[in-house]
């Protein structure tokens, strides 16, 4: 038998055997000769690895093999050294000339005496040749002294020939046919896989009986059959979750509406402002500070000991202070002052008074030098306007806002009393009219509102590991390193096998409390490490009414995950998706199943990198979300501090922002339609619908024009109730990027207004007063809001780009005013022109990127104008 061998360790033992000797390896004279030469590819150098012995010729040499030419026979064979009788001199010219080339050749080998020249009577085709040696012409076995192992070689005449491939040929697997069985394939649980293994058995082993259920044999049959009803559940569960509309679990729901580009929420926590009472000056620490839902039978302020753990028996809710990145150089201390725990509103001497709707400004009593720019406070109702009983407040009066603009240094000139200016900005302006002083039952009662400071923001959510000195976080364990491998099939080169591919293995940890909270901003501090960086968990200077509002986008699971290899920390981010990762990113997906538990997934060095074996994983996290943490005012009445200086705490609104997370069936309802959304702005209608999901714009129009070198796209905004569009120009060119098309600039515009001039005649009822009249109908023909909650007629809001007036809709409005007996109007034109085709049209054409304006306002003519000639009444 011939073996196929990946060593060389029988060329050597018989090159140091005293007496053996072999084949080593072979050689075609081919490219050294002419293209012509007719001797190419017809002589064979044979090198053995010791000298020949003399004699030694063509009959000691056999050539078989070949598929179109076969049995080629030998002309003349001879050692090289000395030269062959056929080479040898004197030879005739023509002889002399055609050997020439060959002569070259063996006139250069350096073993000539152990090489065996062999002259064929034809070249060889394409396929394999077996060289023996042998004894004589008419045995098979090799001379004397030569190992029969190394007395044969394989070899092929055209291996120089030009080719575009490699000339080793690949390896092919040839599958081995066999007999196929007649198996059931629909056979799926424990029953069935039973049965198909009786018959089958019954088939291979017709002699064996099912005679006993205790049978050796029945009893593995049956085990088989019951762990391959286990698996075939697997299998099951496996196609019922690769598809959406069969899913149940909710991480796999999760996974089906990323490919829609759906991102399923998983909620996120609330967030409140909290009124801290302190007794003198105190320095609260942000970081790691807890708040906690009314304990009843306990201080505002309980230490951390005893009675903290007691206190935490009864249940309550946790909310943690948010860090304020404005206080980043103190150590996150938010300063606490007594002055501020309740100052008055400051009436300049009056008795009566209140904080308009819509105000952005008061005076506070006193000099509050303490009170700086970007301090919050809360204006709240403190007793009864019409009872002066704290009973009667009305607790939906109490509104937090941001001070803007802060002077401590006015004094009121008539009574001498040190007051402070304050403002804030229209964001956070007030919603509802708030009574300061009122007069009951012939007496003063200032104070009815007050305004408190000392607010901390807060958020739900409670640290895990407690403790900002914790050292450790929650142990995860440890990257398993590989078990299972892969290996190249049965065909692959023996001799020169590839490393087995490791099969990473699947860890996926998951915390062990839950719900793992939700929120947007700075994840929390572990243990006095703060690892990579995160967005700041708000606007420090924004308005106090967008600190407690949170886009769903923004949201991330609050936990900070660190992996130690090799005595090196990392800190692993989280992310809501892995697509946009790269393979040297740490980053990792918290997926949150049905039951609210948190398990990681790690990357696959492709999208983000992957947790390489032995890594040993640490977390910590924060725990509580959803609408649980939505909590009613005064509601939060507790702080974890060891000050000894906090006589209460209280959230004067209630908390907001919690939101449960997303079920599957508001996924398998938004999902399908997602991927509809429109992410991108071609035409100019794109471009304005774009432009509208400003909450501030209530119309947009767009236009395209070359500016010289390229394409700008002109954007003009509609801003709602007509406010100025100043802030929405300075920040609509970024939510543009988001979609315009490559090669497109864009520029925001002013809106071109078109005023307008309209005059009418009135005649008034007998019974109705002309100037009552003339007053209702200049309401209910101006630019204002109704005190019924109503839009006057030209309105900001009733007319945008390319709205037409009409005469009908000034007649009709004009005839619902009571007292009102006939309308005539005499004049409807654009201001400045004096053309009456409109009038006899009864149609005003506004152009697309024109807006019909009337504010009839004395001090802002060119801004339209309606005149009233009323007669008639009283």
């Amino acid at each position: 038998m011939i073996y196929r061998c990946c060593t060389a360790d029988r060329r050597e033992r018989v090159l140091n055997h005293s007496a053996l000797n072999g084949l080593d390896y072979l050689e075609v004279i081919d490219h050294d000769l002419a293209d012509t030469d007719p001797l190419r590819q017809r002589t064979l150098l044979v090198h053995f690895l010791k000298p020949l012995p003399a004699g030694f010729s063509a009959k000691n040499v056999r050539l078989t093999g070949g598929e179109r030419i076969v049995g080629i026979a030998i002309e003349w064979a001879g050692v090289a050294s000395p030269t062959p009788l056929p080479l040898a001199s004197p030879l005739p010219p023509d002889t002399a000339a055609a050997e020439a080339g060959t002569l070259a050749v063996i006139g250069k080998l350096a073993d000539a005496t152990s090489t065996l020249i062999v002259r064929t009577a034809v070249a060889g085709d394409f396929s394999t040749y077996t060289l023996n040696v042998v004894a004589s012409p008419t045995v098979d076995t090799p001379p004397a002294g030569f190992d029969p192992q190394l007395s044969r070689i394989d070899f092929a005449f055209k291996v120089q020939c030009p080719t575009d491939f490699d000339c080793k040929p690949p390896d092919v697997c040839i599958g081995v046919d066999g007999d196929i069985p007649d198996i059931d394939y629909l056979a799926k649980d424990y029953p069935s896989f039973r049965r198909l293994m009786l018959d089958r058995l019954a088939q291979l082993v017709p002699a064996w009986e099912q005679s006993s259920e205790a049978d050796f044999g029945m009893a593995v049959t049956e085990l088989m059959a019951y762990a391959y009803d286990q698996l075939s559940y697997q299998q099951d569960a496996a196609s019922t979750e690769g598809y959406f509309s069969t899913a149940r679990r909710r991480i796999s729901l999760r996974r089906h509406a990323t490919l829609v580009d759906y991102p399923m929420h998983d909620g996120c926590n609330a967030r409140a402002w909290v009124h801290v009472r302190v007794a003198g000056t105190v320095a609260l620490p942000l970081a790691g500070t807890r708040f906690l839902t009314r304990c009843t039978g306990f201080p505002a302020e309980i230490p951390v000991g005893p009675v903290l753990d007691d206190a935490m028996r009864t249940g309550p809710l946790v909310f943690e202070a948010m860090l304020d990145p404005m206080l980043q150089a103190t150590g996150y201390i938010q300063t606490l002052r007594s002055e501020h725990n309740q100052v008055s509103f400051y009436t300049w001497s009056e008795s009566r008074c209140c904080l308009p709707s819509g105000a952005t400004s008061a005076t506070l009593a006193g000099s509050l030098m303490g009170l700086a720019v970007g301090d919050v406070m809360v204006f709240e109702e403190r007793i009864g306007p019409h009872t002066g009983q704290p009973g009667d407040a009305d607790i939906s009066h109490r509104h937090v806002v941001r001070l803007t603009a802060v002077d401590a240094t006015g004094k009121d000139p008539v009574e001498g009393t040190l007051i402070t200016q304050i403002a804030w900005a229209g964001a956070d302006a007030l919603p509802f009219a708030l009574c300061i002083s009122e007069i009951i039952d012939g007496k003063p009662c200032p104070d009815v509102s007050v305004a408190r400071g000392n607010m901390v923001l807060v958020d739900h959510g409670q640290s895990f590991p407690e403790g900002l000195d914790t050292a450790h976080g929650e142990d995860l364990g440890v990257v398993p390193s590989p078990t299972l491998f892969t290996v190249d099939s049965c065909c692959d080169d023996p001799c020169n096998p590839r490393a087995p591919k490791a099969i990473p293995p699947r860890y996926r940890p998951s915390l062990q409390r839950t719900p793992l909270t939700q929120a947007a901003g700075k994840l929390v501090d572990t243990g006095g490490k703060i690892f990579g960086t995160q967005p700041d968990p708000y606007d420090p200077k924004g308005p106090a009414s967008a600190a407690v509002k949170v886009a769903m986008e923004q949201v991330l699971p609050q936990v900070h995950l660190i992996g130690t290899l090799d005595a090196h920390e990392h800190a692993w981010e989280p992310r809501r998706s892995l697509l946009g990762s790269n393979p040297v990113d740490r980053h990792v997906v918290v997926e949150v199943d049905e039951r609210a538990r948190a398990s990681f997934r790690y990357g696959d060095d492709n999208r983000a990198m992957r947790a390489a074996p032995m890594t040993a994983f640490a977390a910590w996290y924060r725990t509580g979300n959803g609408t649980a943490g939505n909590v009613g005012a005064d509601s939060i009445a507790h702080v974890v501090a060891g000050t000894n200086a906090i006589d209460a705490v209280r959230n004067p609104c209630p908390a907001t922002g919690g939101v449960d997370a997303e079920d599957a069936e508001s996924v398998r309802q938004r999902a399908p339609f997602a991927f509809r959304t429109q992410q991108r702005a071609v035409t100019m209608d794109d471009y304005a619908h774009v432009a509208e999901r400003d909450p501030r714009i209530q119309r947009a129009a767009a236009s395209l024009r070359w500016t010289g070198s390229w394409y700008t796209v002109q954007i003009t905004p509609d801003a709602i109730a007509g406010a100025d569009v100043k802030d929405v120009k300075d920040k609509l060119p970024a939510l543009i990027d988001l979609f315009r098309m490559a090669g497109q600039d864009v520029s925001v515009n002013d809106p071109h207004y078109i005023p307008l001039e309209v005059a009418l005649h009135i005649c008034v009822k007998p019974d109705y007063f002309r100037s009552d009249v003339r007053q209702q109908l200049l309401l209910t023909l101006g630019n204002r809001r109704l005190p019924d909650g109503g839009m006057g007629l030209f309105h900001a809001d009733n007319y945008s780009f390319g709205q037409s007036v009409y005469l009908s809709g000034i007649y009709k409005a004009a005839h619902d005013v009571p007292g009102v007996a006939s309308v005539q109007v005499t004049t409807f034109q654009r201001q400045g022109t004096n053309d009456a085709t409109y009038l006899l049209d009864g149609r005003l054409p506004i152009g697309p990127f024109e807006i019909a304006r009337l504010d009839n306002d004395p001090n802002y003519p060119e801004r339209g104008v309606l005149r009233l000639d009323v007669h008639g009444g009283k």
